[in-house]
């Protein structure tokens, strides 16, 4: 028994640890050889803050999107979360992944759970929900910008060493036979454990609330104004990195079409589970800047880092503002009785 809570308690600390010293490690061999004082006097005599400071309205305004887009999607299940309960619940969220990357679905389901009663299972089923958009809204934007900019992907694949034609060359027809059925394994595998789990009432009950959040999206009274928050998010995310080209004289005249670029880009990154990206995103933005705009490396290794820097810390900021809000709400409550 004690060997499987100290096992239990290994692999929880390695889930934390592991996407640290992941990020830690990419920028540490991307600014191993950076000259600080250069960020530094480029942060207090070159930015213009101002123009940061404007990046931060749609910064917020993709998070605020978010939320009404979530309560939008409890409405069908009969959830109707104050509004100010779910935009604290995303601020929340963003600002507990970057302790625990993935942390913040679970986060934000349980302050809607505590602070409206929402129940928790079918918060989680309209968080899956959104997931499932937002990948659709981001495969969509990178095929699009895909399209439109073929040259330049090229040759960020070519110079990271992605090629499509490389990976399918390693497999023979035995091992695509064998990848396949690992799949089918792996598809059965999981509708017996689907079976034996349905034996179990809690686990029923969950999966029921699961099943009601990932369809409350047929449920949804006005599908215009969904689609409008979930394109409003994308465009504002874009416009909350775009606006901090106009912040250094050497990306003011990139043009909006690198940074379209180099934001899909920058998303994709994103997916590796490290801090807000820290790491992966520096390197995917810093290669496509200066491979395909010519960009100095020395440059965009500045813009990465400052950009992500701060962007961070907003997040961190809204973070600290919505707990404050809460517990100061929570503690009104307790008066009022």
């Amino acid at each position: 028994m004690a060997n499987e809570v100290l096992k239990h308690i290994i692999q929880k600390t390695l889930k934390i640890i592991f996407p640290f010293v992941l990020g830690g490690g990419i920028l540490y061999w991307m600014y191993r050889d950076m000259d600080f004082n250069e960020i530094r006097d480029v942060m207090l005599h070159q930015m213009r803050w101002e123009w940061m400071i404007l990046s931060f309205v749609p910064g917020v305004l993709a998070q605020v999107f978010r939320a009404l887009r979530w309560r939008q999607s409890l409405e069908p299940l009969g959830e109707r979360p104050r509004v100010s309960s779910c935009i604290h619940a995303i601020f929340l969220s963003y600002a507990s992944s970057l302790v625990v990357p993935r942390s913040g679905e679970f986060l934000r389901c349980g302050v809607l759970t505590r602070e409206d009663g929402t129940p928790f299972s079918k918060a989680l089923g309209t968080v899956v929900t959104e997931r499932a958009v937002d990948i659709v809204m981001m495969l969509l934007l990178f095929l699009v910008v895909f399209m439109l900019q073929i040259p330049v992907f090229k040759e960020f694949f070519s110079t990271t060493g992605v090629s499509f034609q490389s990976v399918m060359a390693r497999y023979t027809s035995t091992g695509i036979f064998v990848t396949l059925l690992c799949g089918v394994c792996a598809l059965v595998l999981m509708a017996v454990l689907w079976h034996r789990l349905a034996f179990s009432h809690k686990v029923r009950d969950v999966m029921h609330g699961l099943a009601e959040g990932l369809l409350s999206i047929k449920k949804i009274r006005n599908i215009p104004l969904y689609i409008i928050y979930s394109v409003g998010i994308w465009v504002a995310y874009f416009f909350h990195y775009y606006l901090t080209f106009f912040c250094f004289n050497f990306t003011e005249n990139l043009g909006m079409m690198a940074a379209l670029v180099s934001f899909c880009v920058g998303t994709v990154a994103v997916i590796v589970p490290t801090p807000n990206g820290a790491g992966p995103w520096h390197f995917a933005v810093k290669t496509i800047l200066t491979k395909s705009y010519g960009l100095a490396e020395t440059s965009a290794n500045i813009f990465a880092l400052i950009v992500h820097t701060v962007q961070t810390l907003l997040l961190v900021v809204l973070g600290m503002y919505s707990m404050l809000a809460l517990m100061w709400h929570k503690r009104n409550k307790r008066k009022d009785f």
